[in-house]
């Protein structure tokens, strides 16, 4: 039969310790099984969807990953040895099903499963009304999100604390939709949580940008949200780490590196030193990473004194053990201080005083005027080989701000890291391990110092296993990559493994949520972020069609040459 009235839809024939096979009661020819559920009609077989397995006092909640249809041979009438067997081939639907936890009497959800069904388990269908029972864990919170694909009609409700707070992956390949879910997130986020202070990594300036007309257009356009310039919100290079400078400045491939790292410990100590003695900043002592000013033209200045000759006993001047080995070292500086790329960072109009950090940090969390709860900083401009400094900077600001703070659990700070495979890498590479070493402290200490880090990323096989390791949420869009999807199988938990499957055929938008902030693995929908940001796919074939005959090319060259975009 093709409806049936009762919820029972099959029967487990195959128990492994990472999933169930389970064969569906008999329909009709051609037709598509289903159950009434109520008013309900529910069609069976929906990659994503749930079942209960029900045998004896067990009760375990299993994810639909895959169905298929084969054909069986099964006997017409009971064999007997003086009779010979009748096989009529027949349709056999047969599902494929991962268990993700276990209902209790009261059919709320527990995670993990301790009991298995045997085979000739009875599988059964789930409603709407059962759906609604499991997901009201996190309801009263009013996150909501998204909605199943497969019930629409029951929304989804995550748990901020837990996302915000446990830190969270966002993972997906290009036009996945990672965009629309960091819109989607603090779009929902904010009417409920007007207290919020996020901070958006924003590399290709996705969520604020300007129209065909010049306007300025944002994505959080509705929301209390300020968009910063990274480059006017200048980050100056005297808030800067040692190891971040080191990074920034030597070379470490050369011969004399070594050299050239311990000369500049020594000056910059010498220099910030110099600063702190000053009374009006009541500091007791001094190390390489207090945040107070030096003169990098003095840094520099100090540094080819080192690298020149020096006066021999003969009273002439000869070649001393340190000269010529900052050679490459100022050649390194003096092409950032010559290039206007980089004038954010090494020339700063506004941070050029040790009493101006009060100011930047008000404007980095939202404090400053107009104040706002998201804070939006466009990285878009900056040079692509500056990036990981920057990025480790802004990490470690944030981390820093709350880790001196001492309301620090009443002013928690989210940060969201775009493209995060750019500057968080697995890679030991050099050039990126400041930015690393910058963005694992919040994964790893974060928590307790109420500093919340999102990572969003299209190859996660790329990001820093440290960083991930430490997400208590994965929401995974569609990966077909098979390395990408082997290791997100690999940090997922081991009951959900098999989940990983469905990735390749998710929609635009659509993710399979794994971790704390859901009440059970889910396949989630998300709303449509209104307005969308800037990420949608351009139209090749309208643009080709019906676009433009001229391009200002002229402007294009005064934009590039000035790096404006």
């Amino acid at each position: 039969m093709a409806e049936t009235y009762g919820t029972k839809i099959g029967r487990v024939i195959d128990v492994r310790g990472d999933g169930m096979v389970a064969v569906l009661d008999s329909s009709e020819q051609g037709e598509s099984p289903k159950v009434t559920i109520g008013r309900e009609d529910i069609l069976i077989g929906q990659i994503g969807s749930y079942v209960k397995v029900i045998q004896g006092n067990v009760s375990i909640l299993a994810m639909l990953t895959r169905m298929s249809e084969l054909e069986k041979l099964e006997s017409a009438e009971q064999a007997t040895p003086s009779k010979e067997m009748d096989f009529t081939p027949l349709a056999q639907r047969t599902i494929w099903l991962t268990p993700i936890g276990t209902l209790n009497e009261e059919n709320e959800f527990e995670r993990g499963v301790s009991i298995y069904p045997t085979t000739g388990a009875e599988v059964h269908a789930v409603g709407q009304d059962d759906l609604k029972t499991m997901f009201i864990k996190f309801e009263s919170k009013g996150y909501d999100v998204g909605f199943l694909p497969s019930n629409p009609s029951v929304s989804v409700c995550l748990d901020p604390t837990s996302l915000f707070g446990r830190h969270f992956a966002i993972l997906g390949q290009t036009g996945s939709g990672k965009s629309w879910t960091v819109a989607n997130l603090v779009q929902q986020a904010l009417p409920i949580m007007p207290k919020a202070h996020i901070i958006i990594l924003d590399l290709h300036g996705e969520y604020c940008w300007k129209d065909n007309n010049g306007g300025a257009c944002s994505a959080f356009e509705k929301c209390n949200y300020r968009h910063v310039d990274a480059r006017e919100l200048e980050m100056p290079y005297w808030l800067m780490t040692y190891a971040e400078l080191c990074d920034l400045l030597v070379d470490q491939t050369d011969f004399s590196a070594h050299n050239q790292t311990a000369a500049f410990r020594e000056i910059l100590i010498n220099l910030k030193e110099q600063e702190g003695s000053r009374p009006e900043l009541e500091l007791d002592r001094v190390t390489l990473d207090t945040p107070i000013y030096f003169d990098i033209m003095q840094l520099r200045s100090a540094i080819e004194d080192k690298n020149g000759q020096v006066l021999g006993k003969s009273g002439n001047m000869i070649n001393g053990p340190l000269t010529g080995k900052f050679d490459n070292f100022l050649m390194r500086l003096d092409s950032r201080l010559n290039d206007v790329r980089y004038d954010f960072l090494l020339k700063p109009k506004r941070r050029d005083s040790s009493e101006s950090l009060s100011e930047l940090l008000k404007d980095f969390v939202g404090l400053g005027e107009p104040k706002s709860s998201v804070t939006i900083i466009d990285l878009s401009s900056v040079p692509f080989d500056v990036r990981p400094p920057v990025a480790a900077q802004i990490g470690r600001l944030a981390f820093e701000f709350n880790y001196w703070n001492p309301q620090y659990r009443e002013f928690p700070v989210l940060l969201i890291c775009e493209e995060s495979h750019i500057y968080i890498p697995r890679s030991a590479e050099a050039q990126f391990k400041g930015s690393r070493k910058s963005m694992e402290r919040i994964a790893k200490e974060g928590r307790k110092y109420g500093v919340g880090i999102g990572i969003v990323s299209q190859r996660p096989h790329e990001v820093s296993e440290t960083v991930l390791a430490q997400c208590g949420t994965f929401l995974c869009l569609r990966i077909t990559n098979p390395n990408d999807q082997n290791y997100i199988r690999s940090l997922a938990p081991e009951a959900e493994r098999n989940l990983i499957d469905i990735l390749a055929g998710l929609g635009r938008g659509e993710c399979l949520a794994l971790g704390e902030a859901v009440p059970i693995p889910t396949r989630i929908r998300f709303y449509k972020p209104d307005p969308p940001p800037n990420s949608d796919d351009i139209d090749f074939y309208m643009k080709w069609k019906e676009g433009l005959d001229e391009v200002d090319v002229d402007e294009i060259v005064k934009r590039w040459r000035r790096q404006e975009r």
